[in-house]
């Protein structure tokens, strides 16, 4: 989306908020739909919403897939992040967040590789294969580069569907309580 305007954006970031609605770590940090619709839109934004200048927030069907991708060395503001969780959840999520967040840092590829922290379908309409075609177009772009992708979900019912698009685990996050957040790699495809 080459010069988002700011309707776009917020188009993009419902889609996202609907996507992840019930996804379990995003309803263990927000566990109350007033707590998740005021500051969920927020973490959204933090951790994705750079893909904007980059050019590489891919949407499909009129804003009903979402993809907010990275580009080689580049990735989210790290401190925007941990301040927008720090700020929006209970402090007693505080510990197995930071927990989290330093196993996602230490599992981060240090290669150049595109990355993916966002990939969302409006949930009214999940499963009808728009997340699919989003993928396959988002891959293509990214194979052309001939790096290979990188992404954590935090639903393992996800983990099919990246497997599908050649996506492997590579591991996991382990906190007290925290759902795991799953590392998944993804080898450049020959073009």
């Amino acid at each position: 989306m080459s010069g988002a305007t700011e309707e776009e954006r917020a188009r993009s970031f419902s889609t996202l908020v609907s996507a992840f609605r019930d996804d379990p770590v995003e309803r263990w940090l927000y566990p109350s739909d007033d707590a998740y619709d005021e500051h969920f839109p927020a973490f959204v934004e933090a951790f994705g919403g750079g893909a904007f200048a980059h050019d590489t927030a891919w949407q499909v069907d009129d804003f009903a897939g979402v993809a907010l991708w990275f580009p080689p060395d580049t990735s989210p503001d790290g401190d925007e992040v941990v301040q927008v969780l720090m700020t929006t959840t209970h402090p007693s999520t505080h510990p197995d967040t930071i927990a989290g967040l330093e196993q996602m840092d230490a599992a981060h590829p240090r290669f150049p590789h595109w990355y993916l922290p966002w990939l969302g379908v409006d949930a009214a309409i999940q499963g009808r294969g728009v997340g699919g075609t989003l993928m396959t177009e988002s891959l293509r772009a990214v194979d052309e580069t001939s790096l290979p992708a990188y992404l954590e979900t935090p639903n393992p019912r996800t983990i099919p569907f990246y497997e599908r698009h050649g996506f492997r685990v590579t591991g996991a996050t382990r906190t007290e309580e925290c759902p795991p957040i799953t590392f998944m790699v993804r080898e450049p495809a020959a073009t």
